[in-house]
């Protein structure tokens, strides 16, 4: 079928981000103010920006979310969309139609019935032209096993090559073929990397360095058998490297291994000096870059922007491209030329220290922010350079494709900070400058999950909300990831308990200041677990501390959850220990019961086809709220929205709901 393709505004998201073996195509999922979701297909040209075009359905489709992509060396694009245990396959291209005009050229190739799948691409060597393969896919249903197919492009049905005992997940070649894929295997509680022979079906051992290790392939070069692995043999989980079958045993070295930090391999490029590895570096809200050398034997940092970067990248002849995103920059494709960014010379990066935690009555009223508190680089804007509180981006960065605003400004920029919790630090993402603790308007936003975080990337719903002129404090208390195991865990088990513990401190500590500066106090928001911890919130902060919350898809309590959800969810949340009650002086932590204590204005907004939190759960704080005399339309205003899921915000009609959730957090008026 070939369609039009309708004029756009920019991508204000981007996720999934997928190179073709070659590395001269790209793929993700975009979606702009709209919130529909579409395939924008990326050339990646060896000279010259890379250049996205927009693959836009006809009829006001939209993929979804969830839809996984791989990006093919023609230019093309394979889809899969999950629709329960049907998994439909497409392809789509850009093309244009006979009067010269763009349009989208989408071909249906086969339906999949199997409630898990899970595309590959294959590698640069293997096999082209009409009717070769050009994917690999794995279905899981309730077996314990994984099939295995070969999908072609030309609409016949797949070729099952495979059925393996066990579930698989990674996806490795071990030659240039399309013959050998490296997957984890699990099984008995372990995860071990082994290795299909996709001409017969065959699976054999790859990786079991202790007797008891998760051992996985993490990068490899079929040429010199150059491996990347992880594994947790050396006592911790840690980043390896070795030749495989060359006779030397794994090395471990301390350089890969930094404390309280997450390093993950994304890319590998061949040199006659040995192979060179850009590896991301994970610490809390942020995220770095830096180059490995076997032959040096150390981790050179790169002196790339603050923000956030995919875990993915392509490294070719023109350069390392990996996705990227800050607050003030809507995620898009950066180019990286290493060899430049090495030779760079660290006195010209604006370098501070690393945030110490501070208590915070110490923080910030004005300008001046002290140096400890302040982004390790300065913020940048490119195309920008010379004009007015910009800074010029390192020589050998360039990034294409990030939307400006459609008004002509600027995106608000934001900060990491650190406050001093109960029981330690905790890191806070920002927006409000120097001055954002004495804004007229602060909102504390609380981030779902519980297993998540707020990172230091573009969020259109704290944007918007920056953009109304509300300062923003989102922090990753106890529960969040990035920030270690223990961090992680805390809250397993007790969900509402130490997390609850840290934002009633810092809503305590805001808001007393912002007292004694004659403020209002701070607004709640949260969404999903954030919503179901902002509701706990408002309900046990002392009167007067909360002027406003505002909730997206929340849930009532654990055990409510339980009992309504998919079976996938109830799976999660058991794992989680969602379920298990908490026994202190608080009481239990189930928002029915403590709605007659929720005093200020809240707002409720809940997708009609929420898939994760049933929107019942809003339905039933909605009856309870009219139950002890609330009046809807004062005291709180229910917001449903007619065909959306969890991700209700992301979705078609989502610019709507940033400017009523901004404008509400500001106001205070439901109505």
């Amino acid at each position: 079928m070939t369609v039009a393709t309708r004029a756009a505004a920019q991508a204000l998201r981007r996720l999934g981000f997928t190179f073709a073996a070659d590395g001269n195509h790209a793929a993700c999922l975009a979606s702009a103010a709209d919130g529909g979701w579409y395939v924008e297909s990326w050339r990646l040209p060896l000279d010259g920006p890379a250049v996205p075009t927009g693959l836009r359905l006809p009829g006001n489709r939209f993929e979804s979310f969830r839809s996984q992509l791989v990006a093919l060396p023609d230019g093309s694009v394979l889809v899969c969309r999950h629709d329960g245990e049907r998994q439909q396959l497409v392809t789509l291209r850009p093309g244009t139609d006979p009067g010269g005009r763009p349009v989208t050229v989408e071909r249906p190739l086969t339906t999949l019935r199997m409630p898990g799948l899970r595309l590959l691409p294959l590698p640069e060597g293997a096999p082209s032209g009409p009717g070769a393969p050009v994917a690999v896919a794995l279905g899981s249903d309730t077996r314990p096993a994984t099939t295995v197919w070969l999908v072609r492009a030309d609409e016949s049905a797949p070729q099952q090559v495979a059925e393996i005992p066990g579930l698989h997940g990674g996806g490795v070649w071990l030659d240039r073929t399309g013959a050998l894929l490296a997957l984890d295997r699990v099984r008995d509680g372990l995860v071990r990397t082994v290795v299909l022979d996709l001409r017969g079906g065959t699976v054999t051992p790859l990786l079991e360095i202790g007797g008891h290790s998760n051992d996985r392939l993490v990068l490899f070069d079929p040429d010199s058998r150059f491996a990347m692995v992880r594994s947790d043999a050396p006592g911790a989980d840690r980043i390896g490297w070795g030749v495989l079958g060359g006779g030397e045993p794994l090395r471990f070295p301390e350089a890969l291994h930094v404390a309280g930090m997450f390093l993950r391999p994304v890319a590998l490029r061949p040199d006659a000096d040995g192979p060179r590895v850009a590896v991301q570096v994970d610490h809390g809200a942020g995220c770095s870059l830096a180059l490995w050398r076997p032959a040096a034997g150390r981790l050179d940092p790169l002196p790339v922007p603050p923000g956030r970067l995919g875990a993915v990248g392509s490294w070719s002849a023109g350069g390392l491209r990996v996705p990227y995103s800050a607050p003030d920059h809507p995620a898009a494709l950066a180019t990286l030329d290493v060899d430049a960014l090495l030779a760079h010379d660290p006195a010209t990066t604006a370098a501070g220290p690393v945030p110490v935690p501070l208590p915070l009555q110490l923080a910030p009223l004005g300008s001046g922010l002290p140096g400890p508190w302040r982004d390790t680089v300065p913020p940048w804007r490119p195309g920008t350079v010379g004009r007015a509180n910009t800074s010029v981006p390192p020589t050998g960065w360039r990034l294409d494709g990030s939307a400006e605003p459609g008004d002509g400004g600027r995106w608000r920029s934001a900060q990491s900070i650190e406050l001093a919790g109960p029981a330690g630090p905790l890191e806070a993402v920002v927006y409000g400058g120097d001055a954002w603790l004495s804004s007229p308007h602060l909102v504390l936003a609380l981030h779902g999950g519980p297993a998540d975080a707020w990172r230091l990337e573009f969020d259109p719903a704290l944007q918007r909300m920056a953009a109304e002129g509300l300062a923003v404090l989102a922090p990753n208390q106890r529960g969040s990831t990035g920030y270690g195991l223990a961090h992680a865990m805390a809250i397993r088990g007790t969900w509402g308990g130490p997390d609850l513990d840290d934002v009633l401190h810092l809503l305590e500590a805001v808001a007393g200041q912002r007292a004694a500066l004659g403020l209002e106090p701070p607004a709640l928001f949260g969404v999903s677990y954030g919503a179901f911890l902002a509701l706990l919130t408002a309900a046990h902060a002392p009167a007067g501390q909360v002027t406003r919350c505002a909730v997206v898809a929340p849930f009532l309590s654990g055990s409510r959850l339980l009992a309504e959800a998919s079976s996938s969810v109830r799976a999660l949340t058991t794992r989680l220990g969602g379920g298990e009650p908490i026994t202190d002086a608080r009481g239990p932590r189930d928002v029915l019961q403590l709605a007659h204590r929720i005093g200020a204005p809240l707002l409720i907004v809940h997708g009609d086809r929420d898939e994760v939190v049933p929107v019942s759960q809003s339905r039933s704080l909605r009856d309870e709220l009219l139950r002890i005399g609330r009046t809807e339309g004062t005291d709180f205003r229910y917001v449903e929205a007619a065909g959306a899921g969890h991700e209700v915000l992301a979705e078609e009609g989502g610019a709507v709901l940033h400017e009523l959730l901004a404008a509400f957090l500001r106001t205070g008026r439901p109505g």
